[in-house]
């Protein structure tokens, strides 16, 4: 620990210093970086199931980023000897984990270390970092990305997926083209046409296991090798915009599809159309048997090994009882998922309009299942570990055809409009549908009426207050809930928060035996100065589901005193 606090000291002045000499020259090195510390001062509450964990839990890291014209280098330190609720133990541990060098000439790169990448829209390789959700599955290895000529951009890559602490053992290697054929076209250019072709392909190289046994006499022959390519399209004429996309992924048998050989894909079709106000959005994926992981045998949360990404067709909800139901990506069952969205401003001074105008946005999610014929005729869920059909190809699929179940469904309509100069008003209504059972493996269909209010009014020139009043009306699960939010924002240093989220439905009794007519309050005051954020807190978190592009992780039920601090240099 000493030492490794140490090496970070050292490098952190080494690389200021560097950055403070010659600064008139465009050669020399720039440093930047920024420190993030999350804290929690725990209290247990048996009301809410919240449990202590020691005095004192934090998740913080530091980032350094040195760049120069021919070389760039970054570094990350992370203290998470008492992680916050909701990460696991194995998250537990401090060090140096990424570290890259970077050399670059033009337009072409070499990177050596840690590094994230994406191919394509991530249906075959994303690699990213999301702290919240407790995701760093970054690459250890070589990355080399050149452009050999006009309008021609390839990238290679090899490398070991980051676990917590440790490196999986498979190699994960991978390759991509893109052609901007516009580039090379004049025409298309002067008609502010584009058009993009590429192409993907990635190699995950695992040593077989031998402990796998699909009973007492038989045991899992497991691939060495599983492949998967990618194939897109993205074309652009004036206001249209066109992304198709189709991926397929070879033989690769894993702990969450159950161990069987069926071959996985996944297709996308997205259109866009904007123009003077207006904007449409029409897509629609289809996809299954698509977890992609570096270690088969993962069994402690899929995020940990997942090297491959599809984005969830759903809305992301700022609102809070709008996110209480959040949709996660179904990648073993597969999906048919579709999203339309509108969005049109009516103008200034017209009858809808008014005398600032307003804003109108309609969205429309719908995720359906896939159609499966297994192969013993019985209907089933896919449950991680599941070994009924270890060994086969599982089911078969009609790829048109759907199943017989809703995963998701909702349809919101957002209206935003100025009524005078110091008052902005935000309204929104949302109908959801949402199958606990499918993706939360209990409960069953719950239906969902959200209404939300968000007013803003300018009461000084540097003095805000926020006001948002929320109502979930549910039949199902723990029934209504309640959310208030008061924030006062005193510009540029202040900002202070008071919420609470109520309970106040009644719970079906066939299910919860006790009151769950609870307060989830929190009270939080922020200060911004230059570039530095403080921001303490006192309060109570439901436990519930952190969801980002489709992407979710359970979050347990805390209460306690929070401190938070935020430097960006």
């Amino acid at each position: 620990m000493k030492r490794q606090v140490l090496t970070l000291v050292c490098l952190l002045g080494t690389l200021i210093v560097n950055g403070q000499t010659n600064t008139d020259t465009p050669d020399v090195a720039t440093v930047s970086g920024s420190i993030q510390s999350d804290m929690l001062f725990p209290q247990s509450d048996s009301k809410i199931g919240a449990e202590k964990h020691g005095d004192f839990n934090t998740n913080s890291y530091a980032d350094i980023l040195m760049q120069s014209r021919y070389v760039d280098a970054g570094v990350r330190f992370e203290f998470l000897d008492y992680p916050l609720p909701g990460f696991e133990q194995d998250f537990k541990g401090t060090g140096l984990p990424n570290a890259w060098l970077k050399l670059k000439l033009k337009d072409h790169s070499l990177t050596l270390g840690t590094f994230y990448e994406q191919f394509g829209s991530g249906f075959i390789l994303r690699t990213y970092e999301e702290r919240s959700l407790g995701i760093d599955n970054s690459l250890l290895g070589a990355r080399l990305m050149v452009a050999p000529v006009k309008g021609v951009s390839l990238k290679a890559l090899s490398g070991f997926q980051r676990r917590y602490w440790e490196w999986n053992h498979a190699l994960i290697s991978g390759a991509d083209a893109e052609l901007s054929i516009d580039q090379w076209i004049p025409a298309m250019q002067e008609k502010g046409t584009s058009l993009m072709i590429g192409a993907s392909w990635v190699n995950k190289h695992e040593k077989p296991d031998d402990d796998i046994f699909i009973d007492l006499t038989h045991r899992l022959n497991t691939p060495r090798f599983v492949n998967s390519w990618d194939a897109r399209l993205s074309l652009k004429v004036k206001n249209w915009n066109l992304l198709a996309e189709y991926a397929q992924k070879s033989e690769d048998p894993n702990y969450y599809n159950g161990y069987i050989y069926k071959k996985g894909n996944a297709a996308m079709l997205s259109t866009s159309y904007s123009h003077k106000g207006l904007s449409v959005l029409l897509q629609a994926k289809r996809s299954e048997n698509m977890a992609s992981v570096s270690r088969r045998k993962e069994n402690s949360t899929y995020n940990a090994s997942s090297y491959n990404h599809l984005p969830a067709f759903t809305q992301d909800q700022t609102y809070a009882l709008a996110a209480f139901y959040p949709y996660a990506t179904q990648l073993t069952d597969g999906e048919w998922a579709y999203q339309a969205e509108l969005g049109y401003n009516f103008k200034r001074g017209t009858a809808l309009g008014g005398k600032y105008g307003m804003n109108v946005k309609v969205n429309f999610s719908y995720v359906r299942s896939i159609n499966r014929d297994f192969i013993d005729g019985k209907f089933r869920r896919t449950i991680a570990g599941n070994m009924e059909l270890a060994g086969t190809d599982g089911y078969k699929s009609s790829f048109f055809k759907w199943g017989d179940q809703t995963y998701y469904q909702d349809l919101d309509i957002t209206l935003t409009r100025r009524f005078t100069k110091n008052f902005k008003l935000n309204l929104m209504y949302m109908n959801q549908r949402y199958n606990q059972l499918q993706i939360q493996q209990h409960g069953g269909m719950v239906r969902a009426n959200i209404f939300v209010a968000d007013g803003l009014f300018q009461l000084a020139r540097k003095t805000r207050l926020r006001c948002e009043l929320q109502y979930m009306q549910t039949k199902q699960d723990y029934g209504d809930w309640v959310f208030g939010l008061l924030e006062l924002s005193l510009a540029p240093h202040w900002m202070f928060t008071l919420s609470d989220m109520w309970n106040v439905g009644d719970s079906d009794p066939a299910q919860y035996s006790e009151n769950t007519h609870y307060h989830y309050y929190q009270a939080l005051v922020t200060f911004n100065i230059g570039s530095h954020r403080i921001q303490a807190g006192y309060g109570r978190t439901r436990e519930g589901i952190n969801c980002s592009g489709g992407v979710c992780r359970v979050i347990p039920a805390q209460k306690g005193f929070t401190l938070s601090y935020n430097y960006n240099f």
